[in-house]
């Protein structure tokens, strides 16, 4: 039987991210004020969500909310949030720098890359403020980084979803295309089966920010978001033919 695609959770809380891998989510996003798209978790949070947590965790590596054009003072934060997360067992970091013309700044993303080695990397949804996606596809590449997290330039993945699909054409065995941006269990079945890859980014955040918002009901949504996947899986294998 095929394997459903992977499942990455972005949490702020200890408690959400033992809620969501409760809910059967594969991976975990760590980060700090997910309202701002998140920062740099706290190495508090860093170190508890490893003791508690088996489950792959990347670490978010942003030094602030607003644009993703650093200074040199943030850019050495940067490195110093890198070299925490590896020393706290972390298992991979997310991160983006862009120029100020809306492009991939090559040489620092490059750096951050070999910094980090030997942990994956993820270039986060910086990526959909480009100017140009598919350009910035292949500079992503040449900077080195593991994946790219991104909603097609839109405001959420099923919106951007048809740009989704063009970058995972384009992209090949060389990235991974991890689409993300607003899904929900109400979406991700129309924009799993456009995209049909193999890994899947969600924050749920409707369900554990504002009014009524708990880890129980997160957990819930997560899985909700595992059935999804696993329908979408079992609607792509193929029919047993029964032999008389």
């Amino acid at each position: 039987m095929k394997k459903r695609a992977l499942l990455e959770m972005s949490v702020e809380t200890l408690e959400a991210a033992i809620a969501a891998v409760r809910g059967g989510a594969d991976r975990l996003e760590l980060c700090a004020d997910l309202s701002v798209g998140g920062v740099t978790p706290s190495a508090q949070l860093i170190r508890q969500a490893r003791e508690r947590i088996s489950v792959p965790i990347f670490a978010m590596i942003r030094p602030r909310s607003g644009d993703f054009c650093y200074s040199a003072a943030e850019f050495h934060q940067m490195k110093s949030e890198i070299g925490l997360a590896k020393s706290a067992g972390m298992d991979g970091v997310v991160f983006g720098i862009l120029t100020r013309e809306r492009s991939v700044d090559v040489g620092r993303n490059a750096e951050l890359v070999n910094m980090a080695k030997p942990l994956p990397t993820t270039f986060h949804r910086a990526f959909d403020e480009l100017a140009d996606l598919p350009a910035g596809l292949e500079d992503v590449i040449t900077a080195g980084a593991t994946r790219i997290l991104t909603s097609g330039g839109a405001a959420c993945a099923e919106e951007g979803a048809t740009m989704i699909v063009k970058l995972l054409r384009q992209a090949g065995n060389r990235i991974t295309i991890l689409p993300g941006g607003g899904i929900r269990p109400g979406n991700l079945g129309r924009v799993a089966r456009l995209a049909r890859t193999s890994e899947y980014h969600s924050g749920l955040s409707n369900l554990v920010r504002g009014p009524g918002g708990t880890c129980e009901r997160f957990e819930e949504g997560v899985r909700a978001l595992v059935k999804v996947l696993q329908e979408e899986t079992r609607l792509l294998e193929p029919a047993t033919t029964i032999e008389s």
